[in-house]
């Protein structure tokens, strides 16, 4: 048998061997990368959105899937709907031990909360808005009660803004001695202007379709909207006012809700699929890239992060933060 024809025959019977052998799994394979999922307040969008993809550089393996709606109705999907998250951000710190610390027999889904950034309410509008050329601080409670401005806000019964606009509302009555404010502005905030979130409302303002905007300051700073320099005696900016601020309560469908200063808080579900990636994303948004990425967003950091039950945080992150003393 001469050379040539010994090796078709050598090949030809690899051939029919590959085909009745069960297949031998290739060694070094890259695992399955951690698909961490995030559930974050709709204004916190874009900071988490970088904050994932800085925090991914680093992290090989670990894929950051954040979704961001309203911060009420984002706790549900992990406390009613029983859908697994990682990592919860809301917008107003208090909805995380209301919703998941456990009450009337519910099962505990978190035990410690960090508040990282902070906020403040305010009113965004553009050069096409209604009396634009007028509103100011000064006059802006008279301007957004004039008949046909539009104006739009979040639903206070399922986010954070949408309350926190009441309970700024009520605070500038006060404020400016002008009862009956709230009620004259928001004869001009129907229903129809209402969304779950108010970030849902922006593309609404730039097309001139509403005039005025209700949202968080660090949105128009996005953005690069106008808005309205409240003073920090009714914005919710600054906890030095906490007290007169708790003067002010709203009532929604999820209750009598007192003002407080904005904080916005994160936490690990206790049942998150994937704790200890959980754990370093947390660090990363608590930490200096973290913080700077916030600041770049409009937010005020929080550096340390005010801690809830910080000794239940994972070991890790307890030096990131200190004890929350309200």
């Amino acid at each position: 048998m001469n050379d040539r024809r010994r090796h078709i025959i050598n090949v030809a019977g690899c051939l029919a061997m590959a085909l009745v052998l069960p297949a031998i799994p290739a060694t070094g394979v890259a695992a399955e990368p951690v698909k961490l999922t995030v559930y974050a307040a709709g204004t916190l969008a874009q900071p988490f959105t970088e904050m994932a993809r800085a925090f991914e550089k680093t992290h090989a393996g670990i894929v950051v899937q954040p979704q961001f709606g309203g911060s009420v109705k984002m706790v549900k999907k992990v406390t009613v709907l029983k859908e697994p998250a990682d990592v919860v951000a809301v917008a107003d710190y208090t909805v995380i031990p209301k919703y998941m610390f456990g009450a009337d027999g519910d099962p505990a889904l978190a035990t410690w909360y960090a508040g990282f950034v902070g906020n403040a309410i305010t009113f965004i509008y553009t050069p096409k808005s209604k009396f634009a050329k007028d509103i100011d601080a000064a006059n802006w409670y008279e301007v957004l009660a004039r008949p046909g401005v539009e104006i739009g806000r979040s639903n206070p019964d399922t986010d954070p803004s949408g309350y926190q606009t009441l309970q700024m509302l009520g605070l500038a009555a006060a404020h400016y001695h002008r009862p009956g404010l709230t009620e004259a502005i928001l004869r001009n905030a129907p229903e129809t202007n209402i969304r779950d979130t108010e970030t849902d409302l922006i593309s609404a303002l730039q097309l001139g379709q509403i005039d005025y905007l209700a949202i968080y300051r660090s949105d128009a700073l996005q953005h690069h909207f106008q808005y309205l320099k409240l003073p920090s005696e009714i914005d919710l900016s600054n906890p030095q006012y906490a007290a007169d601020y708790a003067k002010v309560v709203v009532h929604t469908k999820s209750g009598a809700l007192t003002a407080k200063p904005i904080v916005y808080a994160i936490t690990i579900p206790t049942n998150a699929p994937h704790a200890a990636a959980a754990a370093q994303f947390v660090a990363f948004v608590l930490g200096p890239e973290g913080r700077a990425i916030s600041e770049r967003n409009g937010f005020r950091s929080l550096s340390p992060a005010w801690a809830m039950h910080r000794d239940r945080m994972p070991a890790p992150l307890r030096g990131l933060a200190r004890d929350w003393t309200e």
